[in-house]
Parts: structure tokens; C-alpha cells; sequence
């Protein structure tokens, strides 16, 4: 197994280093306001109101304010404190909500398999990662862990089968066990692809089988590490089943570690199943997780978590579609060429070529999830015409941000080209009340029926949203 890069990707890996670091005085002033909060851990409004999606920073036009350059980050997360009892998020008139299981273990990704079986890895960061070093590095993993994301991996995936057709599973089994901070999953024939946090491994799959057994083959190396920043490795295969195509998070938030640190980073990463070969497909994509086909246009689209510390509303996650040689900016720029100063030296070269993503869905989103709805397909579709041909997005929920955004499930219509063709929607919503977070969406996808499943990592459930009388 090798990884193939070109000489002019070799060149791109000149270090880059960060203006402005902070000063000792600033990390105290940190270790002060963390004191001063307590237990909450946040510096900014208490006040501030929850699900606040601003138009101006959303759409295939978003407007872009001025840098607001944060040398002590602004860090404001919702406590995660889970469901009780029979509470359940909202969606929309004409629609249901249910679990269709609950008491999970960190449920991050949904795979739909043929027979209908739904697989869920439950995953969470790997153990002893060095990713935030320092006094803010302490800070940043306490808030982290107010956020959920402090528990141990469970290393597994899970499998979740509803039989009888009511809308819950009444059959759960530990599918995959042994795994190293799972996300991705693919099914290729007969062969099972899952993406750990540092490599493809795969299984051989039979038709409705409850496990397997055995630490299955490496396909190809991931890049991981000791900092291993952005751990999420998701992937999607190629209608034609011979190749994945592999997202992979970068190092950092700019670049701070070097150049050096991002090598097959911030980017797509195509693999050929054949020659078990790993070469760039996209890049400057600062963290790109969702991965879908378009049902229309049959067009990659990804979902991508863009930078932090620069402002309230800046820089805005997106979603875009994506072909192969095209860069996004990261880390020189943002959205196009507006150039990141924070970041040196900068490359003018690749800024000029740095393509405009399609479609903000807010800044701090933390956009995780997206399935594009599909009904042709489905036995009992039931989603209103409207719904046919757009994007679903789980948008897991803003850290660096005053008052909180996302947490929550958005719509976006796309037309029958297969472009997005309207304003954001709210569709699943209820995750927060007031500073707590019952609930963090991530993974979405559709099951055999139709129905939109969310993998809700906080509230440790899958929910299932389906269009009235057809649950």
C-alpha cells in the first residue's frame, strides 16, 4: 500500500506559520474566566437565544463580515445533559418523530444497509491524542467534554434491526467490535468498508447477518498521528464500486503546526480498491465529514466544518459539490479568495484558484450529516414532493460562538438540476433548552422506508422522522 501525491502538492507543503499567539498573559486570563465560570466553562452570553440561524451568513451568497480576530477564543457550548422520559425533538407540521433506539453509546454515523438493516458506529475521539497541548489546550478539551465529547470510544458498530416494521428495533447486536474510533462505513458488493480514525479496513458481509467476527483486512493507511486533530474519517463509494472517496479532517484550525502536520489533510482523499492506492481528489476543505451523491445531477457533494476564531459569524460551514483537482482555500482562504491574514506565508497562487463553495448553512454550525432525499427508490415514501432532491444536514452545534447555533436538522431544497434552490429550513429541532443540549445531531441518512434517520451523539439515540401515516 502507498500513498501517491504530485510534485505540485509537494509543493504546497511549505510551512505555514500562525500570527499571533497567544501570550502567557492571555493563556492566564483564560485559566481566569475559566474560574470565574465554573462548572460551564464558556466565555460569552449567558442571555443569548438558542437555534439563531442569521439569513446573511446563509445561502449560495453569504455575507462575509470583517475579521474579528479572537486571541482568547470565545467558547459558549450548551451542557449536554441528554433525554428524560418521553421527550423528543420537533420537526415540522405533517411530520412524526420517534426513536428507533434509544441508550446508545456516542452515536455518531448511520449506514443503511440493503436488507434495511440500519448500522450505527458508535465512536467517539480516540484515546491519547495530543491534538490541544498547553493551558488552552486543557480549556478547550474541559469544554469539549461539557459538550459529550469527553467519554471513551466504544470502538464498535452497531447493528439495529426493526422487523416487524413499527418504527423502533426490537433487534440490536454489536455488529463490529474492536475498531478504532469508527465513522465511515460502505458496502461495496460483498465487502464492507469501515473508515477508522487511521485506516479503510474490510470485512467480508453476508446478506442479513447480526455479526462479524475477526479484525477484518487494511485497505489503506488514514492519516492519524499523535495530534490527530479532526479524528472523523468518513467515506462513500463510486456508483461504479471501484473506488471510496475518503474525507479526512485537517490537523488544526489554520495550520498552527505547520504545513508539514497536513499532508493528504483537509481534504477528499480517492482510493482505488484495486491497487489499494490513496491519491488527492479535493483539498482545502478544513473539515470535510458528510458525503452524499446527488440524486439528479449525480454530483459528490460534502459537508465541511469551516475555521474558527475570527468572529461570531465567520466563517460560515457550507455544503458544496465537489470534483476532482479543485481546492477550497484552507488554510490561505475563505470562501473564494478572501485571504486568512492569520496565516504565513500565504500562497497567492492557490488562493487565485480557491473555488466559492455552493451553500452556507451558518457559521459555527458544525455541519456533520448530509443525505439528499431520494424518494423513487423507497417503498413507502412519503415526504412531500417538495422534499424530493434535497439536502439534509445535521448541523451538530456552534463552541465558538456568543449565542448558540445549529443543533439542529436543516432543509435545503435543491431543483431538479440538482442545485440548491431556496433558503435554509429548520426541519428537526428541540435539541436545546436554554443553555442544555437534550441532544446534538450528527449523521443522517434515509432507511429502507423512507424515512430520514439522525444519530444524535448527546441524547445517545437514533431518530426516525417519518411524513404522517407512514411510521
Amino acid at each position: 500500500m502507498r500513498m501517491e501525491f504530485s510534485s505540485s502538492e509537494r509543493g504546497s507543503l511549505a510551512h505555514a506559520r500562525i500570527r499571533g499567539r497567544m501570550t502567557a498573559s492571555a493563556l492566564m486570563f483564560v485559566v481566569a474566566c475559566a474560574a470565574v465560570a465554573g462548572a460551564e466553562y464558556f466565555l460569552g452570553s449567558k442571555s443569548a437565544q438558542a437555534n439563531g440561524t442569521y439569513a446573511a451568513d446563509t445561502g449560495p451568497d453569504p455575507r462575509l463580515v470583517q475579521p474579528d480576530k479572537q486571541i482568547i477564543p470565545k467558547v459558549r457550548i450548551a451542557d449536554a445533559v441528554g433525554w428524560t422520559g418521553e421527550q423528543q425533538p420537533t420537526t415540522v407540521p405533517g411530520f412524526a418523530v420517534n426513536a428507533l433506539a434509544k441508550d446508545l453509546d456516542h452515536p455518531r454515523w448511520i449506514y443503511v444497509l440493503p436488507n434495511g438493516d440500519v448500522l450505527v458506529a458508535e465512536t467517539n475521539a480516540p484515546q491519547g491524542r495530543n491534538n490541544r497541548k498547553g493551558i488552552k489546550g486543557w480549556f478547550m478539551k474541559q469544554a469539549m467534554k461539557k459538550a459529550g465529547a469527553g467519554t471513551p470510544t466504544a470502538e464498535r458498530i452497531t447493528l439495529l434491526r426493526d422487523a416487524d416494521g413499527d418504527g423502533v428495533a426490537e433487534l440490536r447486536a454489536p455488529f463490529i467490535i474492536g475498531l478504532k474510533s469508527p465513522f465511515g462505513i460502505a458496502l461495496v458488493g460483498k465487502d464492507l468498508y469501515v473508515a477508522n480514525t487511521d485506516a479503510i479496513v474490510k470485512f467480508a458481509y453476508q446478506d442479513n447477518a447480526t455479526a462479524i467476527v475477526g479484525q477484518g483486512e487494511k485497505v489503506v493507511d488514514l492519516p492519524a498521528g499523535d495530534i490527530n486533530h479532526h479524528w472523523t474519517k468518513n467515506i462513500i463509494a463510486s456508483p461504479d464500486g471501484n473506488y471510496l472517496y475518503a474525507t479526512v479532517g485537517s490537523n488544526s484550525n489554520v495550520a498552527e503546526h505547520g504545513m508539514e502536520a497536513e499532508h493528504h489533510r483537509a481534504a477528499i482523499l480517492q482510493v482505488d480498491l484495486q491497487s489499494k492506492t490513496t491519491k488527492l481528489f479535493a483539498s482545502g476543505l478544513r473539515n470535510p465529514n458528510g458525503l452524499a451523491w446527488h440524486p439528479a445531477s449525480r454530483e459528490l457533494w460534502v459537508a465541511v466544518n469551516e475555521r474558527d476564531e475570527i468572529g461570531d459569524n465567520l466563517v460560515p460551514d457550507y455544503i458544496t459539490s465537489v470534483r476532482e483537482g479543485e481546492f477550497f482555500g484552507w488554510p490561505y482562504s475563505y470562501y473564494g479568495a478572501h485571504v486568512d491574514e492569520r496565516v504565513e506565508p500565504q500562497d497567492p497562487g492557490l488562493v487565485s484558484k480557491a473555488k466559492r463553495p455552493d451553500y452556507a448553512v451558518g457559521s459555527h454550525v458544525a455541519a456533520l450529516g448530509l443525505a439528499f432525499y431520494d424518494g423513487g427508490s423507497r417503498a413507502n415514501a412519503a415526504f412531500p414532493q417538495r422534499y424530493r432532491g434535497g439536502a439534509f444536514v445535521g448541523l451538530h452545534g456552534s463552541w465558538n460562538r456568543a449565542e448558540f447555533n445549529g443543533y439542529r436538522v436543516a432543509f435545503i431544497p435543491f431543483d431538479a438540476n440538482g442545485k440548491p434552490a431556496g433558503a435554509i429550513e429548520d426541519f428537526l429541532t428541540g435539541f436545546l433548552d436554554d443553555d442544555k443540549a437534550m441532544g446534538r445531531p450528527v449523521g443522517v441518512a434515509f432507511d429502507k422506508t423512507g424515512a430520514l434517520l439522525v444519530a444524535d451523539d448527546v441524547g445517545n439515540r437514533v431518530w426516525r422522522v417519518t411524513s404522517m401515516g407512514n411510521r
